[in-house]
């Protein structure tokens, strides 16, 4: 996939129209996690240096359409400011005279800030007039969201067919590992893939069982597979409507000589809250009045066995109740040798989708992967095999600065 980047541009003197996924936690009027401010700004800062100007637009909540003053972007802005280590001036709107003047009036260096872009009803329609008034903002169109990826809208799509457009610092990164660890892997590749639900992640099961030699399956998209094969399930999480489905998977992992990994035991509780009592079992021998929490101990050691041989590790997902002690072992665990295998340059390993980054914090063990992706829907979306809109557009070489 051949996608322009704007790293590779002479930015000095040119107005960046960036669209940013800056939607963070907040709490009080107060970012209580910055990561994805920090990290969008990590790649835009030797732009900054380099001499270009930024027109930043990004989005807060949701707003609908309507303007909602707890979701100002302006309440982002200190952080911002902090991260990007320069001053970051602010519009109480994201398009039209007022912003086109404000980006105007920026020097080389110089920042600006869009009001929320979703406070336009425009914005999520993918309305082409909206993705006009953007291109007036700046030179060149930068899309540095890959979180917003797969959403059609204004700042994502429309304005990206009416100026030069190219992909930003993260952006370029997040393509990156992702085609490296998904397009053309170094073999024996291996996903483990966790969750609720069978029915969530059916295009992702049947896109990975095609491209990969293994896929390590937990979470309650376990006991549908353990169900399937006649396996008790007391009071556990399943899904009785997708046994074809997975008969589906199973046939199709055959013909593409794809291993499917299975717990072998199972940690049982009769709740699901913190402290409550653990079984170990064998997976097929769920007690009536319990639920199936987490793998066991000999599913861990079987999985970790299969991450060994692998070059290539692709998670997303959970392996069992992660956020209630103790059903976050068998996730710590396996995060942990994923992790060390990573740090023996044995394995490349990339990470993505909101719970599975939580797990990967909570085990301790984030930083130790090779890539951990932002991004929650687009990076579901991108296993599934799908294309996303706001890279489409990028690709349009006739577009290309």
């Amino acid at each position: 996939m051949e996608i322009p980047a704007i790293t590779e541009m002479d930015v000095r003197g040119k107005r960046l129209v960036v669209r940013a996924d800056l939607n963070v936690p907040m709490s009080e009027g107060r970012v209580t996690d910055a990561t994805r401010i920090t990290r969008f700004a990590e790649g835009v800062k030797p732009l900054l240096a380099k001499g270009a100007r930024l027109v930043i637009l990004t989005h807060y909540g949701r707003p609908k359409g309507k303007v909602v003053a707890e979701m100002s972007v302006d309440q982002l802005r200190p952080t911002l400011a902090e991260a990007l280590a320069v001053d970051v001036a602010f519009c109480a709107t994201s398009s039209g005279p007022e912003a086109e003047a404000a980006a105007a009036a920026l020097q080389d260096g110089q920042a600006i800030l869009m009001e929320n872009v979703r406070f336009d009803p425009r914005e999520e329609a993918n309305d082409s007039g909206l993705g006009a008034l953007f291109a007036r903002l700046g030179d060149v169109y930068v899309n540095d969201a890959f979180s917003c990826a797969h959403r059609a809208h204004a700042s994502t799509e429309a304005v990206a067919t009416l100026m030069p457009s190219v992909a930003g610092p993260l952006m370029s990164e997040e393509i990156n590992a992702l085609q490296n660890a998904l397009e053309a892997p170094e073999s024996p590749a291996i996903a483990i893939v966790g969750g609720a639900k069978v029915s969530t992640k059916i295009a992702v099961l049947k896109n990975l069982v095609k491209k990969l030699d293994g896929v390590i399956v937990g979470g309650g998209m376990a006991n549908t597979f353990l169900f399937a094969d006649g396996a008790p399930m007391g009071a556990s999480l399943h899904e009785p409507d997708q046994i074809d489905t997975v008969k589906e998977i199973r046939a199709l992992a055959a013909e593409h000589n794809c291993t499917l990994y299975l717990p072998e035991d199972v940690a049982c509780g009769a709740e699901f809250k913190a402290g409550t009592a653990m079984s170990l079992v064998p997976a097929a021998m769920c007690p009536e009045d319990q639920m199936i929490l987490d793998a066991g101990p000999q599913a861990v050691t079987a999985f970790s066995d299969a991450l060994a041989t692998a070059k290539t590790i692709l998670w997303n997902g959970p392996l069992g109740a992660f956020e209630i002690p103790p059903f976050d072992k068998a996730t710590n665990m396996l995060a942990q040798k994923a992790a060390e295998l990573t740090r023996n340059g044995g394995a490349v390993s990339v990470a993505g989708g909101g719970d599975t980054v939580s797990a990967l914090i909570h085990a301790g063990v984030k930083d130790d992967f090779t890539y951990v992706s932002s991004a929650g829907g687009a990076f579901l979306e991108w296993l599934e095999g799908k294309t996303l809109p706001g890279i489409a557009a990028l690709m349009r070489s006739d577009i290309a600065a």
